[in-house]
């Protein structure tokens, strides 16, 4: 059981050995987080994850109870929030003068990993109240902050959302939930809103809901979006609770997956006594909001991968143990034995799709906590935005292909556990259903294509994207002296100057008359840009195995590394960072070849077809 989430020894490799984590102790900021509290921190994430979060995952699917407004989660996920809150869990990357640990956010990563893995619709009413607590700490009043910051940093209260609307989606500009001002400087807000996530449980006393309304008089779409602070129950000027808010839920969803979690449909001011305080200036309510989004799309990616990583965990482990067939090799022999699926090539084929998406998905995933980490250290302003226009560039990947990929490799453990996948006994099929939302919400991975290809590619004349580009070539000219990987730095490299050009190619059509077509092939573009960064991190990854397998078998030649990858635990381990590597390089590549050679030629049957030809 102690490894159905996440792989520790993995976990430990990335920190370590390729993001060389520790590093950031030479900073006074992270100076208390050497390797033993770094390794202590993870440990202890670890340990509640699987022994309290993880046995309610089950339960979880079962769902909630809602009666007249008020949401009912299962009565262990109460005892689950206490030992949650009591350790500090939420706010570890925050500042201590708000009740934060200060900690790097990669090391959050790796905690929050065992976390969503265990139960991702648990974890779902801590991600936002997070978000909510940023939101606040970065554009909320003296005042905001005092009444507010430390009580949901500490958990004591959670926090939520307020986008969606039943006429306004993806498109916020069309929102109408409206904000009438106040002699007091309060702003009377009445609308509602759908699909909120933890917008009304009991596990709190107080919800605080950032909520996107327009003022009276405002301009038209997104330009006129104001940012407002609307608590379930209004707070007083001594931090005490005062009367109701007039926020009441009329309805939970029935969903695919994340039973575990309320999707809310919430109404403000319908008896018209829902007051909310301006964060930020009016009218710059996206601007705001955008830091919150941002975050919670880099979480949503979090949390597909934690989802994908504790698929193939079950599924690597159950092929080991399921004896079916007998060896290819035995052929017709009567008498030999059957043996464990795991031996079957098909399977095995499977198991290293998968180990290659979440190995390098892993390093993806921390390598964006240690930009964001980097920015804060950041020395002068121009290193400062080097580090978060790299975090720009990532967040559409991170959330649009890793939650595409999440999807894949829980189909994959579904097939790998054959019919026994297919049925509630078994857990995959819960994590495949789990994990569906993730390329829906926050931004559908088809919007993350087009943020990915209409903005952040073209940012600052595109010089972001080429800079992301030149870290990666840094590392296969680095590859290219390693003996054990040289002959994969050619491929990666290969795949990375295709991808350039293509980026070049795609950014000047988006701006030429066939600008439809450019966006018809702006998911293309998002799955070839995160196959390319899987591979780097991949071969990053085989680079900081090959030296240390180097030092185990005292040797570079890969014969002896083989050798002793047979008889050695650590060795294997290192050996198998390489022919993962190997394996996408050789076998994943190419592919990801043929569909940037798709994206050159500009095919236009996608945006040419007629709407009447395509059903309905």
């Amino acid at each position: 059981m102690a490894q159905l989430i996440a792989d520790r020894r993995d976990v430990d490799f990335v920190l370590h050995d390729q993001l060389e984590i520790t590093e950031l102790t030479k900073y006074e900021k992270f100076a208390e987080f050497n390797k033993k509290t770094i390794d202590m921190i993870v440990t202890e994430a670890r340990n509640l994850a699987i022994k309290e979060i993880l046995p309610t995952q089950k339960l979880s699917d079962e769902g909630l109870e809602f009666d007249n407004g008020t949401v009912r989660v299962p009565e262990e996920f109460h005892r689950l929030f206490k030992l949650y809150k009591e350790g500090e869990w939420l706010a570890m990357i925050d500042d201590p003068k708000w009740g934060g640990q200060g900690m790097p956010k990669t090391v959050s990563l790796a905690a929050n990993e065992y976390f969503y893995g265990a139960n991702p619709a648990f974890m779902l009413y801590h991600g936002l109240t997070h978000g909510a607590g940023k939101l606040i700490e970065t554009f909320g009043t003296e005042q905001q902050k005092n009444l507010y910051l430390k009580k949901i940093y500490s958990g004591e209260w959670a926090g939520t959302m307020l986008l969606t609307e039943p006429n306004a989606g993806s498109d916020v500009g069309a929102l109408e939930t409206t904000a009438v001002k106040n002699e007091d400087g309060t702003y009377s807000i009445s609308g509602t809103k759908i699909f909120i996530s933890g917008g009304e449980h009991d596990m709190v006393e107080n919800i605080v809901h950032p909520v996107l309304a327009r003022i009276e008089g405002a301009p038209p779409g997104t330009k006129g979006i104001s940012l407002f602070l609307v608590p379930k129950y209004r707070v007083n000027e001594d931090g005490s609770l005062g009367e109701f808010n007039d926020v009441v839920c009329t309805n939970i969803e029935e969903k695919m997956g994340l039973h575990g979690n309320c999707t809310c449909t919430l109404a403000l001011g319908s008896k018209g006594n829902c007051l909310g305080t301006l964060i930020s200036e009016e009218n710059k309510g996206m601007r705001a909001m955008f830091l919150m989004m941002n975050e919670a799309r880099q979480l949503v990616g979090l949390q597909g991968f934690a989802t994908a990583s504790a698929a193939y965990m079950y599924a690597a482990n159950y092929a080991k143990e399921r004896i079916q067939g007998k060896h290819l090799l035995a052929g017709k022999d009567p008498e030999a034995p059957n043996v464990p699926i795991i031996q079957h090539p098909d399977v095995r084929r499977q198991l290293v799709i998968m180990k290659a998406y979440i190995d390098g998905l892993r390093s993806l995933i921390y390598y964006g906590g240690h930009a964001y980490d980097m920015e804060q250290l950041a020395a002068d302003d121009t290193e400062k935005e080097k580090y978060a226009d790299r975090s720009a560039i990532l967040t559409p990947i991170i959330k649009g292909y890793i939650t595409d990929k999440a999807l894949e490799v829980t189909s994959h453990a579904v097939q790998v556990y054959g019919g026994y996948g297919y049925i509630k006994e078994y857990p995959v099929e819960q994590l495949m259903r789990d994990c569906r939302i993730f390329m829906i919400y926050e931004g559908t991975n088809g919007i993350q294509a087009m943020d990915l290809l209409g903005r952040k590619l073209g940012m600052k004349k595109g010089q972001p994207f080429l800079d992301y580009i030149s870290e990666m070539q840094k590392t296969t000219e680095a590859a290219r002296e390693i003996d054990a990987v040289k002959n994969l730095a050619e491929k990666v490299a290969d795949s990375i100057s295709r991808l350039s050009e293509i980026a070049l190619y795609l950014a000047k059509t988006a701006m030429s008359d066939n600008i439809l077509n450019a966006f018809a092939f702006a998911q293309p573009f998002l799955e070839v840009t995160g196959d390319v960064s899987v591979a780097w991190m991949l071969l990053w990854r085989a680079m900081a195995a090959s030296r240390k397998l180097e030092k185990i078998a005292k040797s570079n030649d890969p014969e002896k590394m083989k050798e002793k990858a047979e008889k050695n635990k650590d060795a294997a381990f290192y050996y198998g960072q390489i022919k993962t590597a190997e394996f996408f390089a050789m076998t994943m590549l190419p592919v990801t070849m043929g569909k940037l050679d798709a994206i050159a030629a500009n095919n236009g049957a996608a945006v040419e077809i007629p709407e009447v030809a395509l059903g309905g």
